[in-house]
């Protein structure tokens, strides 16, 4: 079939729809992409903000300064969000919950699920903590570690506990102190 001008303008043609549809259709899937993100953002900040409203609840009804005084820590004060070492370094962080009570720090991490993975992070942050303290010169303060979860399966207390930290779990309480095993001794860095 001979080339005319009719069959050349018909393939342009016929070329354009494929090339709008396809513009159509990657012009949908992008905004799509757009709502998914935008819902994936506010996820995010609701877990967050959970976060933050459990160690509110850890301090307020938990009544967890009253716990860890019943456990022999003199707790005097507390902060939220401690951040310490120059942020984006290596050696800089933050503890979610700062309890102190004069010669021992206690250093909470608070997540919505807690895994193995979090309490191992944690035990790092307490050493890199230990580290930043210990570069001021301040080195005769003690630190005991504790995590604390909405959701913490068993293995992950276990580990929790086989590594010295204290385990903080929503409860009938608000929160709680779970009961430590035999012979558990809280880990002092």
């Amino acid at each position: 079939m001979p080339l005319t001008a009719d069959t050349v303008f018909e393939m342009f043609r016929q070329t354009d729809q494929r090339i709008d549809r396809m513009f159509q259709e990657t012009t949908k899937q992008m905004k799509e992409t757009r709502e998914q993100i935008k819902e994936t953002n506010i996820a995010v900040g609701a877990l967050t903000r959970n976060v933050g409203e459990m160690v509110e609840k850890l301090l307020g009804e938990g009544n967890l300064v009253s716990q860890f005084r019943e456990l022999g820590h003199r707790v005097k004060t507390h902060s939220r969000k401690k951040v310490f070492g120059e942020k984006g370094t290596t050696d800089s962080g933050e503890i979610d919950l700062f309890l102190e009570d004069g010669d021992i720090a206690i250093l909470v991490e608070a997540k919505t699920t807690l895994k193995i993975d979090d309490v191992r992070k944690h035990i790092e942050r307490i050493e890199k903590y230990r580290r930043f303290v210990d570069a001021d010169g301040n080195s005769k303060k003690r630190f005991v570690g504790a995590v604390a979860g909405t959701v913490i399966a068993e293995n992950v207390i276990n580990f929790a506990h086989d590594n010295g930290l204290y385990v903080i779990i929503q409860s009938a309480r608000a929160v709680e102190i779970i009961a430590q095993p035999d012979g558990f001794k809280a880990k002092e860095w």
